[in-house]
């Protein structure tokens, strides 16, 4: 029987279909007990832009942290805050410390192909043989098959098939960090 991939993607062309499927997954882990570490994106109006203003859920904590900054009126140039941004990965790596059941990521995208973003989040995990799911969408295919090389399974935006994926690991992962908490 082969080990399932530590690292799984959901691949899509556009997000409509991945965002409910990561919140009933996550939904259903909490409702498991399995300790997450996180986040997903979340998007609320800006009444005086044509654009959303994006924050970051922390699955561990509930906190929001806002991650577009306001450019004003007529500006074209990227919104994200590369300071939030990198302040919620720093986040994370901490995070991971505690040994978590899984990593949610809600993307690996431009940051995270380029090296930067979550993608030293996603490696530290990967050392600690944390489980790891993020989204990727199709423009950024070629750049996470080279960093995951064969440890990612591809998986459908369908919750059931999440959870088959982790559940299996699951059982590992938490008699591994037993294992080594004994041993402090």
């Amino acid at each position: 029987m082969t080990e399932p991939k530590l690292l799984a993607a959901i691949r899509y062309g556009q997000s409509a279909e991945v965002e409910p499927a990561l919140d009933a997954f996550v939904k259903g882990l909490r409702s498991r007990g399995v300790r997450m570490a996180g986040c997903l994106q979340r998007q609320l109006p800006d009444r005086g832009s044509c654009c959303p203003i994006s924050h970051l859920e922390d699955l561990s904590s509930g906190a929001n942290t806002r991650i577009t900054q306001p450019l004003g009126s007529g500006s074209t140039g990227c919104r994200l805050d590369p300071g939030a941004l990198a302040n919620a990965a720093e986040n994370l790596r901490r995070q991971l410390d505690s040994r978590p059941d899984i990593l949610i990521l809600n993307r690996f995208g431009r940051g995270e192909s380029e090296g930067r973003g979550f993608r030293p989040v996603i490696e530290r995990a990967v050392e600690l043989g944390i489980p790891v799911l993020t989204a990727v969408k199709e423009r950024y295919v070629g750049e996470w098959e080279t960093f995951s090389a064969d440890l990612a399974a591809d998986l459908p935006a369908d919750p059931e098939q999440l959870l088959s994926w982790l559940l299996p690991q699951l059982t590992k992962h938490q008699t591994q960090t037993d294992t080594e908490q004994a041993a402090l």
